[in-house]
């Protein structure tokens, strides 16, 4: 199957291009660029029109949370709000949580398809909950931190891309238990991510702690959603303080996503006693995203009730500073990532609209060149995974694409409707295979599982 994209403006942060190219794919893979003058003569099974618009490697969502398992299957969902966006391959198993055994995840991608490329990190919490420790304030006994440390070795073993932490939600783990565990990906030298233990005026102990993991095993180290953990005034010294950590040694940097609230669940640690406090709000930055409160702001009473009772609960927590955000964005050592997570198909407007948001809201202000951005959203994070065929248009890469027109994408996914699907972009090709057409989803099973592969 060849394929011809005709008269597009290639961007490609890996070749440096920024060309009016023709592009031609052939077997799932990039076979090459092309002067127009030269594709004239080029025989395909099919032409897509690209003029007027920006032909670049698929977007590569570098943190998010997958779809749920049921009866044996992935119920696609945010999958969808993924490809509708542009991604064609995501991050999953972020914060040290799976949704499901990621190993048995990556073969049920393989053996049904989804709607992008998944790739799996390994999740402490998951394997700490696996071990007997469904208590997240619990300590874990040496055995056990002996029975996750193994969990995950394997999973690292079996191809999952890295090792993720929610030490922000898992207080019995302490630094300790962290550090045990961490070492399971030093033989392989995967990336270890990780929600830091704080966040605010206390990142910064936090962003130290995660730091000794590199210093120990000379492993990639990735802070996971700046924005949301310095975001309120304390960006500026935050990346400071990782630049002096790469200055130091460590391959340390981070993702952060485009809006200026954050989401979790209502029985999150996050609303433990004191987080007034630490964010100098009340009660009303909360809005419910699900349940009968639904696009309600808290009171004290509905806080307190839906904590009690229905802790699982997705909530958005309007407290960042917009400013933060858009400062951690412009940094070189921060990558795009949606941190998109979905329940029933409620929950934070970045599970579908982050990476237009970015393009329209940021690239457009003026925060950041074009150019400069998609690098955030393809050759930064495939260089950061260790996967050279992704986020590329390099011939033999693979031919997973996104063809948009920069002047008119846009999000339209909001609070109260967070799945509306975005304005602007026009094809994304999987595989060499089209998966969008003209914005709608006429494929949604062409992803298959990105394992890591073995040194």
């Amino acid at each position: 199957m060849r394929t011809l994209i005709r008269g597009g403006h290639l961007i490609d942060p890996d070749l440096k291009t920024d060309s009016i190219l023709d592009l031609l794919t052939e077997d799932g893979r990039i076979a090459a660029l092309l002067r127009p003058e030269d594709a004239s003569s080029v025989r395909a099974d099919r032409v897509i029109e690209a003029r007027g618009r920006v032909v670049c490697p698929g977007f590569i969502d570098i943190h998010m949370h997958e779809d749920p398992v049921e009866d044996g299957s992935i119920a696609q969902c945010i999958f969808e709000a993924m490809l509708r966006m542009g991604v064609t391959t995501a991050v999953a198993g972020n914060c040290g949580e799976n949704l499901y055994p990621p190993l048995r995840y990556l073969d049920l991608v393989d053996r049904d398809g989804t709607a992008v490329n998944v790739a799996m990190l390994a999740g402490h919490t998951h394997f700490r909950i696996a071990a007997g420790l469904r208590d997240l304030y619990a300590p874990a006994s040496k055995e056990q931190i002996s029975v996750i440390k193994d969990a995950v070795s394997e999973a690292i073993d079996g191809g999952c891309i890295g090792l993720s932490f929610g030490l922000r939600y898992v207080p019995g783990a302490d630094t300790d238990e962290f550090l045990e565990v961490a070492q399971a990906a030093e033989r392989s030298g995967c990336l270890i991510s990780a929600h830091v233990r704080d966040d605010a005026a206390y990142v910064f102990d936090a962003v130290e702690e995660f730091a000794e993991a590199g210093r120990r095993y000379h492993v990639p180290l990735q802070v996971s959603h700046i924005g949301s953990m310095g975001g309120y005034g304390q960006m500026r010294e935050l990346l400071a303080q990782i630049d002096l950590l790469r200055s130091q040694g460590l391959d340390i940097t981070a993702d952060c996503y485009p809006y200026s609230a954050f989401s979790t669940r209502i029985g999150a640690s996050t609303y433990d006693e004191g987080w007034m406090e630490r964010y100098h709000c009340g009660y009303d930055v909360i809005e419910m995203c699900e349940g009968k409160y639904k696009g309600m702001r808290c009171t004290k009473e509905m806080f307190e009730e839906m904590r009690r009772d229905f802790p699982m609960a997705l909530t958005v927590c309007h407290v960042m500073q917009e400013e933060e955000v858009r400062l951690a964005l412009r940094h070189p050592g921060v990558m795009l990532g949606s941190d998109g997570t979905l329940s029933g198909g409620q929950g934070h407007p970045r599970a579908a609209g982050a990476f237009p948001h970015f393009l329209s809201s940021f690239v457009r202000a003026g925060d950041l060149s074009l150019h400069e951005a998609i690098e955030k959203m393809t050759t930064a994070p495939a260089r950061r995974l260790n996967l050279p065929n992704k986020g590329t248009l390099r011939p033999g890469a693979d031919a997973d694409i996104v063809i948009f027109d920069p002047e008119t994408v846009r999000d339209r996914a909001t609070f109260e409707e967070p799945l509306l699907p975005p304005d602007g972009i026009f094809d994304v090709l999987i595989g060499g295979e089209t998966a969008v057409s003209d914005g709608q989803v006429v494929n949604d099973r062409l992803g298959r599982a990105v394992r890591r592969k073995r040194s």
